[in-house]
């Protein structure tokens, strides 16, 4: 069996070695549930890839959201270079689920954009997890959605070797039957082509290597990969295995008994329907129904395909539907990190999902089987776990009540300290900051600004730009791998500030952050909750300087308790540290580039100011590119695309804060 490898030039420090020991002896042990208390910047992910090199378990590691996922995949795949480390998130863009409202008698179409790259990323993970142990997939929450039966996907798997004697059609013909479509002109994922004696392959996992199958007569002769661009070979193999392009797959006899429970459970629904008066719903369905099997019998497939997914892997009523987590076999690591947001929002998917399912099944849009397509509920989540580590720094009742130990990790291999929490009255709050960010950038270090509200978090960043500051806003509007570039250009020093709301609050690791400023902190609620103040507080414990200011007027019971905790875990690092004369030092942490995800925007190149080295610019270009922004913004906003010229607008800004150092009068 392959075996993990961690590649780094840092060893276990601080409390880390115990926790390590800990953890990997309480798994060997088969203890099924366990928790990482562990600080913010107390290196969680580098003591959980040294578990993982250890316990040598295949690995998923769950993230409640893409930006956290995107950081744990850059970071693990820098940990184990030799190994497969994937990515599997929700493969859209944009995404409108199949509704109905009753109220209205409006009847909405999904409607979705696929983004391919993702796609590929997502059928990359499980294709290395059936191929190889040694695996570590980072996934959000989406890991928990039917995706169609492992075995069916297995047994589906096409392996050809140098020497094996197969017809060419009935190669071509198992290619079809694979969901692989035939195409002479295109070349992408999930097609092929012929030349001659040669097959060309392009699997859904891999956009950039082909793979070639060169006959002579029903013999293979030769298997190459080939580069898609120049057609280059790259290297031969004996031997290769092919994935369906599809993970809802099925052989000929199971799609066959598919269509026959479809059909009686649609005779059963119209029977249904027709008996209780409902004939306008009894049509529907038929009509609907009717024309899904027309197109599953003559090209295995249909729109809304999932929805069939009961039938399609031959499942029972209510049986709980297949999903990634089922790639992984009985032995398996699970790491959910921040695990006292991602369990809540594992355990809220289902309701949701069941309740516009269920009226789409009562007025005749769906078959009742549709109900089976959905996420895990959080019972059957709990049983699919066979081994779990809970990592957090503010851990929820649930872990701590279920865990047979909880291994806490205060000390920071680098001796920092949890930051200096100072409260500070709302008046002049604003200036305040703005002094505040100056100070910083003459330091050199960057700043957070948190808020409760997305307007409150633009109204503050337009205020700071007129101020002549380099500042960005990250919020859930942003699009999720936008973000990642967002912080990447915070500490590259593209921005001095971000003013956000709780995507601050996780997980977010960002050394350059000395200043923590958290607005209304007393305002009792969720983003000023005891546990979200500590996350917050701890985005500055990566830097020798940390310190958090509170604006608040008055002292709530989570604002003490969460200072309380912070002074606690800083005795504690103050002592070891001067037990072992160590005096902190700012992390100092490479900056990745994020994973490329390209993104379409109609008619309107973002890049135009990204491409350009602007720092390299004379006065005379900055000033022609400002002007050719400002004719594109008025352009934008006389055609009312108001979205494209606030985007130019704040390019405007950026580059004359770049030129003058603040905005043009």
């Amino acid at each position: 069996m392959e075996k993990f490898k961690l590649v780094s030039q840092f060893k276990p420090f601080g409390d880390q070695p115990v926790a390590i020991d800990k953890l990997v002896n309480n798994i060997n042990l088969g203890i099924k549930e366990q928790t990482l208390l562990g600080a913010t910047g107390t290196g969680k992910t580098f003591t959980i890839a040294n578990v993982i090199e250890r316990v040598n378990k295949p690995t998923i590691v769950l993230a409640h959201n893409k930006t956290l996922a995107g950081q744990l995949y850059a970071e693990l795949k820098s940990f184990f270079p030799e190994n497969r480390v994937e990515y599997f998130i929700s493969y859209y863009d944009y995404y409108q689920p199949e509704a109905y409202v009753p109220s209205k008698d409006m009847y909405i179409e999904k409607d979705s954009s696929i983004n391919d790259e993702i796609d590929e990323m997502r059928h990359a993970a499980t294709a290395s997890i059936l191929e190889r142990k040694d695996t570590i997939i980072v996934a959000s929450v989406s890991c928990i959605y039917g995706i169609g039966d492992p075995d069916d996907y297995k047994n589906s798997m096409l392996t050809l070797r140098v020497g094996q004697i197969i017809k060419k059609d009935d190669l071509l013909e198992k290619l079809v039957n694979m969901q692989f479509s035939r195409s002479m002109i295109e070349f992408d994922r999930g097609m092929f082509r012929t030349r001659g004696d040669n097959i060309d392959i392009l699997p859904t996992y891999d956009s950039k290597e082909g793979i070639r199958i060169s006959m002579f007569d029903d013999e293979i002769e030769k298997i190459s990969k080939f580069d898609v661009v120049t057609g280059k070979t790259i290297k031969n193999q004996n031997v290769i295995s092919i994935f369906p392009a599809t993970h809802f797959v099925l052989n000929e006899e199971k799609r066959l008994e598919a269509l026959r429970r479809i059909e009686e459970e649609l005779k059963d629904q119209i029977d249904y329907f027709t008996n209780k008066g409902q004939l306008l719903e009894a049509e529907r369905i038929k009509q609907r129904t009717n024309y899904d099997l027309e197109m599953l019998k003559e090209i295995g497939s249909c729109s809304g395909v999932e929805n069939y997914s009961r039938h399609l892997s031959l499942r029972n009523e209510g049986e709980t539907p297949s999903v990634l987590l089922d790639f992984f076999g009985d032995d398996y690591l699970m790491i959910i990190d921040e695990s006292h947001v991602t369990l809540p929002q594992v355990r809220g998917m289902y309701n949701g999902d069941r309740s516009r399912k269920q009226t789409l099944v009562d007025y005749g849009f769906r078959l009742p089987s549709a109900l089976d397509n959905r996420p895990l509920n959080f019972s059957e989540f709990e049983k699919k776990i066979k081994q779990v580590i809970y990592c957090s720094a503010t851990p929820g009742d649930y872990e701590l009540n279920r865990s047979v130990e909880i291994v806490e990790q205060i000390i920071r291999p680098t001796g920092l300290l949890d930051p200096i929490v100072k409260i500070r009255p709302t008046k002049n709050q604003i200036d305040r900051i703005v002094e505040d960010i100056k100070k910083q950038n003459e330091l050199g270090e960057k700043t957070l600004i948190t808020t409760l509200t997305i307007k409150m978090s633009e109204d503050l960043t337009d205020y700071l730009k007129e101020a002549g500051i380099k500042v960005a806003y990250l919020h859930s509007e942003i699009k999720a791998l936008e973000r990642l570039e967002v912080i990447r250009k915070l500490r590259s020093g593209v921005y001095d500030v971000i003013v956000g709301i709780n995507l601050l609050r996780e997980g977010l690791d960002i050394p350059e952050v000395s200043l923590i400023c958290i607005l209304d902190a007393d305002k009792e609620g969720f983003l000023r909750s005891e546990r979200s103040l500590i996350q917050t507080i701890g985005r500055a414990a990566r830097n020798s300087n940390g310190r958090v200011i509170m604006y608040a007027d008055h002292m709530t019971d989570s604002m003490q308790k969460a200072i309380d905790e912070t002074n606690r875990r800083r005795n504690i690092q103050e002592k070891y540290n001067k037990e072992h004369g160590i005096t902190p030092k700012t992390i100092i942490k490479e900056i990745t580039n994020p994973i490329n995800i390209s993104t379409k925007e109609s008619g309107f190149d973002l890049g135009v100011v990204e491409s350009t080295k602007v720092n390299e610019m004379s006065t005379v270009e900055k000033n022609k590119l400002i002007n050719t922004l400002e004719k594109q913004m008025k352009k934008a906003a006389q055609e009312l695309n108001f979205e494209e010229a606030m985007m130019l607008r704040d390019m405007i800004l950026e580059l004359k804060v770049e030129t003058n150092g603040k905005k043009s009068k």
